[in-house]
């Protein structure tokens, strides 16, 4: 099922979260990011928000988007998207979850499809998930009918091993395909059988020390970097 930014979220407390984001938590000292009130006259620009230009701009956002309301972000956001979507398995909850939105914001994913349970802990988004869309999917099986709606290849981002009957190749073998999906798995459990299932390719990051995976917020952020090197500005 579809989703906008910020579905179902409450403004005052998402206002309140962002401004949480501005100072480094239990210490004081530390300088407030963003801006105060905006100087009188305000500028006559339906992209700005006129209590952030009352109250002042403490949200972790880039200069370009100070006192611009949340809807004015999105919309312009949507002008520049990238190709790639990325989606996550969520049987149990996993934590990881909101790192993989918090950097499908940073570099500009298409959409965020969340596969499993509709509910998953925000706090490690950071109150990106405002800004990027968000799709639910109860079962892997919705998510490869909405890929092949959306003409995306599925890439699996999992080290399956050499013993795999699928087995996966390097990250780095050759560029991700432009219109693709980025899927990832359980912490600790990696890519479900199923979700092997509906994957075109598994490719995998190299490591060089003793541990065998890294959990799916890093290697969100890695294999996004690696589409970005590859098709982006």
């Amino acid at each position: 099922m579809a989703g906008r930014p910020g579905d179902g979220r409450d403004r005052a407390g998402d206002r309140a979260a962002d401004r949480a984001g501005g100072r480094g938590p239990g210490d004081p000292d530390l300088p407030e990011v963003g801006v105060g009130p905006h100087p009188i006259p305000w500028p006559d620009d339906d992209r700005l928000d006129p209590q952030l230009l009352a109250e002042g701009d403490r949200r972790n956002v880039v200069d370009r988007y100070r006192y611009w309301s949340v809807e004015a972000i999105v919309a312009d956001l949507d002008t520049r998207r990238h190709d790639f979507h990325v989606a996550i398995e969520n049987w149990r909850h996993d934590l990881n979850i909101g790192t993989v939105v918090r950097n499908a914001n940073a570099f500009g994913a298409a959409g965020v499809h969340i596969v499993g349970r509709r509910r998953w802990n925000r706090r490690g988004a950071m109150v990106t998930d405002r800004y990027v869309h968000v799709q639910h999917h109860a079962t892997v099986g919705e998510l490869a009918q909405r890929c092949r709606a959306l003409d995306l290849v599925v890439v699996g981002i999992d080290n399956l091993g050499d013993d795999h009957p699928v087995g996966s190749r390097p990250l780095d073998d050759e560029p991700l395909p432009r219109r693709s999906l980025l899927l990832f798995g359980q912490e600790g459990a990696g890519l479900s059988a199923e979700a092997v299932g509906i994957c075109d390719q598994v490719r995998e990051i190299p490591m060089f020390g003793s541990t065998r995976s890294i959990n799916a917020g890093v290697a969100s952020g890695i294999a996004m970097h690696a589409w970005v090197r590859a098709h982006g500005p």
